[in-house]
């Protein structure tokens, strides 16, 4: 089945829950999730504070397209400030992070196996 078809609406309903159970203050809310074939789109939450260093370095076998919603993260690895309003496009195999935020962060990621 793929990602399930919707007209605008508020996704204020939508729980948030946690990305990670290895970083504290990581919150993910999946916004549309195709379960064949792992396909899906979320907002992630950075609450102030976070540092995803227990996940290291990042590299996965999907695409991720990330936009920066609100905030700000640092890439720990690339000693690099990331703002509100840039934003990444990922193949699979790219290095990542970790990333630490002071001030908080959100993002909006999709990521897709084609």
């Amino acid at each position: 089945m793929p990602k399930p078809e919707f007209e605008f609406f508020k996704p204020g309903n939508i729980p948030w829950q946690r990305a990670d159970d290895r970083v504290e203050g990581l919150y993910e809310k999946i916004l549309a999730r195709d379960p064949q074939s792992g396909d899906y789109t979320r907002l992630l939450r950075f609450e102030p504070g976070t540092d995803t260093s227990p996940n290291g370095t990042l590299a996965h076998d999907f695409w991720e397209e990330v936009w920066i919603v609100e905030g700000s993260f640092v890439d720990l690895r690339l000693n690099r400030t990331f703002t509100a309003g840039m934003y990444a496009c990922r193949p699979p195999g790219m290095q990542h992070g970790p990333w630490r935020t002071d001030e908080g962060c959100t993002t909006f990621e999709i990521r897709y196996y084609r």
